[in-house]
């Protein structure tokens, strides 16, 4: 959703001058009540290569099919507030080692001032370290993990998204992510996958899903083909993506891209010239209109605001 001019100002006043940054006589005018629609957008090339360098002139903004003035530039990278998932039912009992160990690569490459918080989930979710830059408390938690039981993976989810939504309500302009890890189907969360969807798409939150392929047998008569769907909607809608390696060998490549991709965002922001607050889905384009053959990928719209 869109974030409050107070928090615009604060990045603003936040960046230092220069091409990678706001200038002041480039900083727009805002008025009170005005909402900016905030994006986190990462950009690669035909290789998968990330783009760090491109200039406010190379992105072009649509709402709707329309173009928007883009308000808010930037390549500094926010803090970062990140949910590590880790499926711990059952089936993950000889896979957790390795799972561990990436979930370890990924906390090393947090930067200072980002925070995160661990979850390990089977027919519940359970926070085994909250929201926290403390390394050797994180790294504690990761190795606490156990397997046992079913796999809720829709509640584990929906807590993680409510936990970040409260992280959110404390003014400090951030970025969040969540980095699922999971080997299997849902089969026990009593809150369904599109309500999930619905509150994922109706916060600023980007999910990178991970599920290693592996000879899964149909549970309930439902196969892997479901689990996969889920994850990759849940990739796409948030801005995220979701990831099949072949094996868990491939887990530290995974998180060590997840990781880059963190560290390699640009932050765009506008201002829709569409007032009407009617809590319509309006759906998102960027382009690159000088540089061809990039791929952008950002979350792919939002609901607009309701009321006065």
């Amino acid at each position: 959703m869109a974030k409050r001019v107070a928090l615009v100002l604060a990045l603003l006043a936040a960046s230092g001058a220069g091409g990678a940054e706001l200038t002041e006589k480039a900083r727009p005018v805002f008025h009170s009540g005005v909402d900016l629609i905030n994006l986190n957008v990462c950009v690669t090339d035909g290789r998968n290569r990330y783009i760090t360098d491109l200039a406010e002139a190379d992105f072009a903004i649509l709402e709707d099919g329309v173009r928007q003035q883009v308000s808010l530039f930037s390549r500094r990278k926010l803090d970062l507030s990140l949910v590590i998932m880790i499926d711990t039912s059952a089936s993950m009992e000889q896979k957790l080692p390795v799972a561990r160990a990436a979930a370890l690569r990924l906390v090393a490459a947090m930067g200072p001032a980002d925070t995160v918080e661990v979850i390990q989930f089977n027919d519940r979710a359970s926070v085994l370290e909250p929201f926290t830059s403390d390394r050797p408390a994180l790294e504690r938690a990761i190795a606490a993990t156990s397997a046992s039981g079913a796999t809720s993976l829709y509640t584990a989810l929906y807590v993680a998204l409510k936990d970040l939504a409260r992280q959110r309500q404390t003014g400090e302009l951030r970025r969040y992510a969540i980095a699922l890890l999971s080997d299997g189907q849902d089969t026990s969360s009593r809150v369904s996958d599109e309500r999930v969807l619905e509150l994922a798409r109706r916060n600023e939150v980007v999910v990178y899903a991970i599920r290693p392929r592996s000879n899964e047998i149909p549970v309930d008569g439902k196969g892997a083909g479901e689990a996969d769907y889920f994850l990759s909607v849940l990739g796409r809608d948030t801005g995220g993506q979701a990831f099949f390696p072949a094996s868990l060998g491939e887990l530290n490549g995974v998180y060590d891209q997840i990781a880059e991709e963190l560290r390699s965002e640009y932050s765009l922001g506008y201002v829709s010239s569409n007032a009407t607050r009617d809590g319509r889905w309006r759906r998102i384009g960027i382009l690159t209109p000088g540089q061809p053959g990039l791929q952008v990928r950002h979350r792919p719209g939002y609901f607009a605001p309701r009321g006065q």
